[in-house]
């Protein structure tokens, strides 16, 4: 059976199940050797089903004042006297939160657990102990499930772009692989710094389908999330297996987008890490967290995850757990969220067609067919309002193998259509009907072709393509 079809299959049944009553809908097995793992529908439902929690941005930032310190800034500085990880913990439930996010390696580098991939961590500070260890066992003990941030940029181990190695590759895999075998059960792994326009560390620098592929194997039910959502449609579910927003950075669900499995973050502070001023300035006004960003991003399906930093010494600061205590007042969670729709699985592969030779009818003034595979969605190619059928071409100039086509719009004009290859002796049918969605995703069975085609049959407004997408996908 194909990975597609295994699934659909399974995670339609456990919706099904879901529909039956709140007994089936409340419990939420640990899975087991015998179960395996969870389907992917499944799990997109429970976490969004757990609504709010704590992210926890604590790193050597914390000691220099800045969100993005000196790369070469000495672990002697990381010293938390006083940390206190069942402070965090306690903090956490006080608001009524399900669970808590770690910054356990951001952008520059240092590491907070015991690794054996480099002597930039923790145990080569004056600290030398654990914080992971002592995150994820103070969250378990009061309950609150477990999470982990880690950034795919590292300036202080030179990941950086234009200079990726295979021995980075080798430290990401490690790394990961350390944090995903030796804390127990991880609910989900929130990936920061790739495919951003300020880190420039494409998915093929850092090939998306081998990490993504490590995390599934070392724990099937770890949700993968990368903070990529500036970048990708709201309606396609691209490198991630949960949409994201960072609410700091102007990311918003957009007003009657459709319904997607989601993630959306907001320091309660004004930056990330601590800074100085932290115990003096206030913390955003917990009541408007509430109404204006919690309730509505839940009734969304968006799972809201509000980060509260620790200081100098490992403890959060008076105001912050006040505003905790505050909000938990305000807001109790009142449980499962809105049925989720079946989604198809995310796309993890590379785009072959991302900069490949293009080829169409004629297009509107400037807006040729490269437009279509620069990799920006914010660009579009545009037909000639003129041609009564436009097409739109791939040309790889050799035979490769593919079994997935996306055809991505800025909005959503194209309504019927049909899909092509060129097997070298005549045009194979790949699809041929209606698809109103913005995002048309199509899976099939691997083929061998050196051109795709889209002929344009039927279209309410001048027909546009942002991205025409090819891939070969692992299945």
């Amino acid at each position: 059976m194909r990975l597609t079809s295994f699934l659909r299959a399974f995670s339609l049944a456990w919706l099904l199940l879901r529909l039956a009553g709140p007994t089936v809908a409340a419990a939420q097995p640990a899975a087991t050797a015998a179960s395996g793992p969870r389907p992917l529908g499944q799990l997109q439902q429970q976490f969004v089903d757990l609504r709010f929690g704590m992210f926890i941005h604590f790193n050597i930032p914390t000691y220099l004042n800045q969100d993005w310190p000196d790369p070469e800034a000495s672990p002697a500085l990381f010293n938390p006297k006083k940390l206190d990880a069942n402070q965090w913990a306690k903090a956490a439930k006080s608001a009524n939160m399900t669970y808590g996010c770690l910054t356990t390696k951001h952008h520059s580098g240092f590491c907070i657990w015991d690794t054996k991939s480099t002597d930039y961590s923790v145990m080569h500070s004056p600290y030398k102990q654990d914080v992971v260890r002592q995150f994820t066992d103070a969250f378990r003990a009061k309950g609150l499930k477990v999470m982990l941030y880690y950034s795919i940029l590292d300036t202080h181990h030179k990941l950086r772009p234009n200079q990726i190695t295979p021995a980075h590759i080798a430290m990401v895999k490690q790394q990961l692989t350390e944090l995903l075998t030796n804390y127990g059960k991880i609910e989900a792994l929130i990936i920061d710094g790739w495919d951003a326009p300020w880190s420039r560390i494409s998915y093929d620098d850092v090939p998306f389908a081998d990490i993504y592929a490590l995390v599934k194997s070392l724990q099937p039910d770890c949700l993968v999330m990368d903070l990529n959502g500036a970048k990708y449609p709201a309606e396609g579910l691209y490198y991630t297996d949960i949409k994201t927003y960072e609410m700091g950075a102007g990311q918003r669900l957009a007003p009657g987008s459709k319904r997607m499995p989601s993630l959306a973050c907001l320091p309660l502070n004004s930056a990330w890490f601590w800074k100085t001023d932290f115990p003096t300035v206030p913390v955003r006004d917990p009541a408007k967290l509430v109404s204006e960003t919690l309730v509505p991003l839940n009734e969304n399906s968006c799972n809201f995850i509000l980060n509260v930093a620790p200081n100098r010494d490992g403890l959060l600061d008076d105001n912050a757990l006040a505003g905790l205590r505050e909000i938990g007042k305000l807001w109790k969670n009142p449980g499962p969220t809105t049925l989720l729709t079946l989604l198809e699985p995310p796309i993890i592969a590379s785009n072959l067609a991302k900069n490949q030779a293009a080829n169409s009818s004629w297009s509107d003034d400037m807006n040729i067919m490269d437009f279509a595979t620069d990799d920006d969605y914010h660009t579009s190619w545009q037909a000639n309002k003129t041609v009564p059928q436009p097409w739109y071409e791939i040309d790889f100039k050799n035979e490769r193998s593919f079994n997935t086509v996306v055809v991505a719009e800025q909005k959503a004009n194209i309504t019927g259509y049909a899909l092509d290859y060129w097997d070298g002796v005549a045009w194979q049918p790949l699809f041929d009907g209606n698809n109103g969605s913005r995002i048309k995703l199509h899976r099939f069975g691997r083929v061998w072709g050196s051109k795709v085609r889209v002929r344009i049959k039927a279209y309410d407004h001048q027909p546009s393509i942002a991205e025409f997408q090819v891939f070969d996908e692992r299945r």
